[in-house]
């Protein structure tokens, strides 16, 4: 007889663990199948944890390279990217420590396996040593994630070819290397190689360099990935890539040749529906796999959800666990929220944060707006931990000073981003850039250059309106 649950959830990552913890602290019967030998999904074992890991493992290799201090111990530092790696893995045994006691705690059973549909309430469990067994719910939640996408024609068994999750095992330090794709992982990794002391090239399809982000912030990174050595190529496009042992050299369109030590193919992700048998319930994945949902994350299927990477934008393990916890919401006749506010984080170095609308637009919309900014040089707490590169720019409604937008580039961005972010969450009146004028702030530090911003504009408003008189 067939294990019987209010809701199963077909995956680990945020999502899932998420939906999982929110639906048993509402007494509701539920189980998590995972096929990941440990808990916490790819957002642990191959996409935030680790790569943030090695990120700031790399910018400490930056200072100790840099910082004026560390210069009069004379002695040079030489920090492999293997190195780097065992110490950015230290934290992942952590991370799965920690997922297995929430889910634990709270009486999840976990089921270790692949899953497919047998109907719109059974799934097939497959797991290791002819390990079956199906299980029936009333709900089921597929949050399976994603992987990079990899192309036929790319081969990506060749020592040299990696794509985001094999780069996690790389086990040599190239001296050159190429990125094919510029969306935030091909930055992030960007970021971390060039750190390393790479040469990199970095193969962009557009014309800017993540064009969601507003101008000023995608030209600030692009400006600063070059002032630091990064070949950044606009409005290329892939042809071909031969490998050997003695490199890779990738053919664009254009009618480049680009020669490199080893590349890194970012160039999208696929959801992981492949194997979960969505015809035997009606369901269909677009052509990168990702599965449709409404504004209640309720697939075609009345009684089947989706959460996660798995659904596309914006594919944040900040927005998942959100959504996980929403579906529950849905399914336990709550209101819930369908995420569409989540901040951007994007960790290159200095990383990039953002929330609200852009310049671009503002302008499309015709809302008058005036700019805010703060730059990092200029600040106290900048100066004193050497974080000075970036700045804060806020933009607000001229009228009613309604804070419309917030964007981040420097040192803890995605950190300095949530003191803004609160505030335009504020209703009425107390969403308005006069509230950091009439904050006191502590002096020094980073979230003061949000006073110094607001008074920026505000300034320049007052300015405008002397201008006629």
């Amino acid at each position: 007889m067939a294990s019987k649950f209010d809701v199963l959830i077909i995956g680990a990552g945020p999502a899932g663990e998420a939906a999982a913890l929110a639906a048993a602290k509402r007494d509701l019967r539920v189980a998590v199948v995972d096929n990941g030998n440990l808990l916490g999904g790819n957002c642990t074992h191959k996409g935030t944890i680790p790569s943030k890991s090695l990120r700031a493992a790399v910018k400490q290799a930056i200072q100790l390279r840099t910082r004026p201090l560390y210069r009069t111990l004379g002695a040079s530092i030489n920090i492999s990217y293997p190195q780097l790696l065992a110490a950015a893995s230290l934290v992942i045994p952590k991370q799965v420590e920690l997922h297995s006691e929430y889910l634990t705690k709270n009486r999840v059973t976990v089921i270790n396996g692949t899953a497919s549909f047998v109907n719109k309430n059974e799934v097939l469990i497959e797991g290791v040593h002819n390990f079956k067994e199906t299980l029936t719910a009333d709900n089921i939640i597929i949050a399976t994630g994603s992987r990079p996408y990899q192309p036929d024609s790319v081969d990506f068994n060749h020592p040299r070819i990696y794509d985001s999750d094999s780069i996690l095992d790389m086990q040599h330090t190239p001296r050159t290397m190429i990125i094919y794709g510029a969306g935030v992982i091909g930055c992030e990794y960007a970021s971390i190689f060039h750190g390393l002391g790479l040469k990199v090239d970095l193969i962009n399809s557009r014309d800017r360099l993540l064009e969601f982000l507003d101008d000023e912030i995608s030209d600030a990174l692009s400006y600063h990935l070059r002032e630091n050595g990064v070949m950044v190529r606009h409005g290329e496009a892939f042809e071909s890539c031969e490998a050997n042992d003695h490199g890779v050299t990738l053919n664009l369109k254009s009618g480049k040749r680009i020669k490199a030590d080893a590349l890194l193919w970012s160039n999208g992700r696929t959801g992981n529906t492949d194997t979960l048998n969505l015809q035997s319930v009606g369901l269909e994945a677009n052509h990168r796999g990702q599965i449709k949902v409404d504004e209640h994350y309720r697939t075609e299927v009345p009684n089947i959800y989706a959460a996660g990477d798995v659904i596309g934008w914006p594919s944040l393990a900040s927005a998942s666990y959100d959504q996980g916890r929403s579906v529950i919401d849905v399914i336990t006749g709550r209101e819930a929220r369908f995420i569409r506010d989540a901040p951007t984080g994007i960790y290159t170095l200095p990383e990039i944060s953002s929330v609200g609308k852009t310049e671009t637009e503002l302008t499309e919309a015709r809302v008058p707006y005036e700019v805010g900014r703060a730059f990092f040089k200029d600040t106290a707490r900048g100066q004193i931990s050497g974080e000075d590169e970036g700045m804060l720019k806020i933009l607000f409604h001229v009228d009613t000073k309604e804070i419309l937008g917030i964007h981040c580039f420097g040192a803890e961005a995605s950190e300095i981003i949530h003191i803004g972010q609160a505030i335009m969450s504020q209703p009425g009146a107390a969403n308005t850039v006069e509230y950091f004028i009439n904050t006191t702030f502590n002096y020094p530090t980073m979230a003061e250059a949000y006073r110094v911003a607001a008074l920026n504009g505000i300034n320049r408003i007052n300015r405008n309106s002397y201008s006629g008189a």
